[in-house]
């Protein structure tokens, strides 16, 4: 039988480990930004086309 004892991670846990694999947190608030944003533009821009499809 053979085991995978060759995987490793870049993160440990809560025990003091490396923090390589975190990101900062404001660079995960600006990722979350730029897709949320457009994301909400969009979906406005949709709400308030849809009566047009409906209507005469």
């Amino acid at each position: 039988m053979s085991t995978e004892s060759g995987t490793s991670t870049s993160t440990q846990s809560a025990d003091g480990g490396s923090d390589e694999g975190r990101l900062h947190p404001a660079l995960t608030a600006l990722a979350w930004l730029w897709v949320v944003v457009p994301f909400g533009y969009g979906f406005s821009q949709l709400v308030i086309k849809i009566p047009a499809l409906f209507g005469s």
